[in-house]
């Protein structure tokens, strides 16, 4: 997972525009998911696979991880 063609990145519409939104977006076809700093699009980003994706995201929503 070295590279990530992304057509369309994403903020959660929980976001306020305070200093901690991340954009999220994934490949075509979807084999990589894309997580960057918005404030810094260029500095990079994290890159997981859709199934680590999809666990981190089921971990916040069911309590097993801290969002805080």
């Amino acid at each position: 997972m070295t590279e990530l063609n992304v057509t369309i990145w994403r903020k959660s519409i929980q976001s306020s525009g305070g200093a901690n939104c991340v954009e999220v977006g994934h490949s075509e076809p979807a084999t990589v998911v894309g997580v960057r700093d918005t404030k810094d699009r260029a500095g990079g980003m994290i890159l997981l696979s859709p199934a680590a994706w999809r666990f981190f995201i089921d971990g916040i929503k069911d309590g097993g991880l801290s969002v805080s």
